[in-house]
């Protein structure tokens, strides 16, 4: 596809994931499963926000992706691929976002507790998560050495993602610096559109703290971009993958927050946007999982 075509298959992509996500959204909101305060949470401001954010956003991005198909713009294969790697993570966000207990977080944490026969819904999340991304990549086909890559993309950019779901917007505007990179080193522009147009439909609510993607949106618009990186070359996927394994490790020991905080033009970025922060708010998680804020443990 030329310069021009892909031009129009990406803005046609996007324009259609914000449309879905913006009715979904509305839709989901007038008749919220299992009712409105299954999927409500109290922010720091004691606030009301809604977790809807999160299944909105992955519709979207879903209907987006296969919309290309439709218009003749997308492989089936490719489609296929970014669609389950969005619905499978999301489906085991939500699963962490509404049964988890927050006792128990990252890694570490979750590795921990399983060594003293404690499954967790994170630990549930990660193995799922883990087999979404191997299915996504059968799909997406390839060498089994590009299987394994490309499943690594999608259960990693799941996760890298939702570690930066600890302030307003900040998940999706690393989503968008993300995708960036992603179609500069030569994905399909379309492929990256849908996801980020999504995110980016309910980036004002998310910015004014009436709503927030949790683990549900957070996962899946990671994991649709790990899958959408599988249309790089092989060695700019490995760069990749080496780039979101070096900053999943890095989080068990440092703070995203306090360095984002520390380095003024991220912190410019951060907050750009946002509400004023009441005081004390820069120490306290957006929690998912909990109806009161948590201390973070940065």
């Amino acid at each position: 596809m030329n310069r021009a075509g892909g031009l129009v298959a990406a803005t046609a992509a996007g324009a259609t994931a914000a449309a879905a996500t913006r009715l979904a959204y509305a839709a989901l909101n007038r008749r919220p499963p299992g009712g409105t305060k299954t999927w409500s949470r109290t922010n720091h401001r004691g606030e009301p926000v809604t977790l809807l954010e999160g299944p909105a956003v992955t519709i979207g991005a879903i209907i987006g992706v296969l919309a290309q198909t439709g218009l003749g713009s997308g492989s089936a294969g490719s489609a296929s691929a970014m669609a389950v790697a969005g619905a499978g993570a999301a489906a085991f966000g939500a699963y962490d976002d509404l049964a988890g207990s927050g006792d128990r977080r990252g890694f570490r944490g979750h590795v921990g507790a399983l060594r003293h026969g404690e499954v967790t819904t994170g630990t549930v999340k990660l193995g799922g998560i883990g087999v979404t991304g191997i299915v996504s990549a059968a799909l997406a086909g390839g060498s089994p050495a590009d299987v394994a890559i490309n499943a690594a993309l999608v259960a990693g950019g799941a996760n890298l993602l939702n570690l930066f779901d600890l302030r307003p917007g900040r998940a999706i505007k690393v989503a968008v610096a993300s995708g960036a990179l992603i179609t500069a080193g030569g994905a399909r522009g379309a492929d990256v559109a849908a996801p980020l147009a999504a995110g980016l439909a309910l980036l004002p609510d998310d910015l004014g703290e009436r709503a927030m993607l949790g683990d549900c949106g957070a996962n899946a618009l990671g994991a649709m971009l790990g899958a959408a990186a599988a249309g790089l070359p092989r060695p700019a996927r490995i760069a990749l993958l080496a780039g979101i394994a070096g900053l999943t490790a890095a989080s068990e020991k440092v703070s995203f927050t306090k360095v984002i905080e520390r380095t003024p033009a991220l912190h410019r970025l951060d907050m750009l946007g946002r509400r004023t922060p009441l005081n004390g708010a820069a120490t306290t998680i957006r929690s998912a999982e909990n109806t009161d804020p948590i201390p973070a443990e940065e």
